[in-house]
């Protein structure tokens, strides 16, 4: 995961927003002109004063991507169904006030570490790292006021391959207990075949521990008041790494074989959601990392999901070592346009590291170090089912 260092200069100077761009392209089904490209508009302001942008990508088939800074986060997202009609495939809320006050972590980045590190500590280069953990018992995704918590900066990023937005933030050494100072940019791009990609990369003036992620959640059928029973899912795994009883994962890497987190096979969300099995209990349901088939590094599938009823699909590819599978579990609340929003209204597929990595030295390491440059990649790929 690490290479030749970054030009420091990519990070700087193109923070705040570039003028925008963009051109009249024919929609592929017909005459009406789509404006391809991105524009900015505001979101909101936050509490220091600072104003959130709204980043809109457009494609050359009209389908759309909305990212905000907040968060560092995606809005909104439509695709198409069999019958060519648009719907927002993700959930969210109406407005960043709303994000602040009551969001489930909706399409947010999530850092400086995705999932759980036991305790809140750990050991690093003969030195205990203590997180701030908010008073919990362990670290969960980054600490109190973790990057999903943050006002990114944004600035158009467009390429042949479609429109795009770069996110930047600065974590000072220390942010939430995590040393060194951490510059981190996540690119997302809309591609004109309808691929939504993004590429993290990342320096550190001390060694730290990183995993950031991406937080989606998706409902292929455009209606958030409908839950993903339905929702066919394949999952790229052999083996998940188990929960203990405090849902810190013990470090075993567990055959899915004979068990509900068996996904090797298309199979509906509902099946198995009601089978008694202790992983299942601990985990709420669905709510697993699953260890990616192939080599860490590369652009490898992880996951398919199929809705029958619209025909859409989503395959999620990434470079990460495992992906984590989640099904909204405890999600009760009023979301986006005042639809209510229940358990299993969404899934989350989290391109990651593994929960507890340093404290697991086992598991692939999350180790950053100043020289080196973090980098992944991940890509939700839409299209339909055949």
């Amino acid at each position: 995961m690490t290479g030749p260092v970054l030009d420091r200069r990519l990070f700087a100077g193109g923070l705040a927003a570039l003028p925008v761009s963009a051109c009249a392209i024919l929609r592929p089904s017909g005459p009406t002109p789509v404006a391809a490209g991105v524009t900015v508009s505001d979101f909101g302001t936050t509490d220091m004063g600072e104003p959130v942008r709204l980043f809109t990508l457009t494609n050359r088939a009209g389908h759309t991507a909305k990212i905000m800074t907040w968060g560092a986060a995606v809005t909104s997202l439509t695709m198409p169904d069999r019958t060519g009609v648009l719907a927002d495939i993700v959930l969210g809320l109406d407005t960043h006030a709303d994000y602040v006050a009551r969001s489930r972590n909706f399409g947010v980045t999530i850092g400086r570490y995705a999932g759980r590190i036991a305790g809140g500590r750990f050991d690093l280069d003969g030195r205990t790292v203590q997180l701030d953990t908010g008073g919990a018992a362990h670290s969960s995704h980054g600490g109190p006021v973790g990057f999903s918590k943050r006002n990114w900066t944004g600035r158009v990023d467009e390429t042949a391959a479609g429109p795009g937005v770069a996110m930047t933030l600065v974590s000072a050494d220390g942010d939430q207990g995590f040393p060194g100072e951490l510059v981190i940019t996540v690119t997302y791009r809309l591609t004109h075949d309808d691929r939504l990609t993004l590429t993290f990369e990342a320096t550190t003036t001390r060694p730290t521990v990183l995993n950031p992620t991406h937080h989606s959640y998706f409902n292929l059928s455009g209606a958030a008041d409908r839950l993903v029973l339905d929702h066919v899912v394949t999952i790229d795994a052999d083996r998940f790494t188990a929960f203990g009883p405090d849902k810190i994962v013990t470090g075993e890497l567990r055959s899915v074989a004979g068990t509900p987190l068996d996904f090797r096979r298309p199979k509906p969300v509902g099946r198995d959601l009601a089978t008694p099995d202790e992983q299942m209990t601990i985990g709420g349901g669905y709510d697993h990392n699953f260890v990616v088939r192939g080599p860490q590094g590369t652009l490898r599938r992880a996951a398919r999901v199929d809705h029958p009823a619209s025909g859409r699909r989503l395959e999620l590819w990434t470079t990460e070592p495992g992906v984590q599978f989640y099904t909204a579990n405890a999600v009760e609340m009023i979301g986006r346009g005042g639809v209510p929003y229940h358990p299993r209204c969404g899934l989350c597929l989290e391109p990651q590291h593994f929960q507890n990595s340093p404290n697991r030295p086992e598991f692939p390491s999350t180790v950053l170090r100043p020289g080196e440059t973090y980098r992944s990649a991940s890509e939700y790929r839409f299209g339909l089912s055949g």
